[in-house]
């Protein structure tokens, strides 16, 4: 899968909704309910990830918000893998 060049990335970040571009990263903060709920939350995207063999960094903080990276770590950068999980991670519900 190739990086995606300057072009694509504003057009692919105009579609991205709450996802940040932060250099070469994709970032997301969602606020849980409770702890339960962001373990959930996390265990959901990896489920996802796994299927998609993409596999983004997460982190649960103040006992409630999951951050989520995602990066194409083989490519160096951001990729339509990246994009593709991204969309799929906003299609869950929580």
């Amino acid at each position: 899968m190739a990086l995606l060049d300057e072009k694509t990335l504003r057009v692919r970040m105009k579609e991205a909704g709450q996802w940040r571009r932060r250099g070469k990263k994709l970032e997301k903060s969602v606020v849980c309910k409770n702890f339960r709920q962001a373990l959930d939350y996390v265990n959901r995207i990896g489920e996802l990830a796994e299927k998609a063999d993409h596999h983004p960094d997460l982190m649960i903080t103040d006992w409630n918000r999951v951050s989520i990276v995602l990066s194409t770590h083989s490519q160096g950068g951001l990729t339509e893998k990246d994009f593709s999980l991204a969309k799929q991670i906003d299609e869950l519900e929580f």
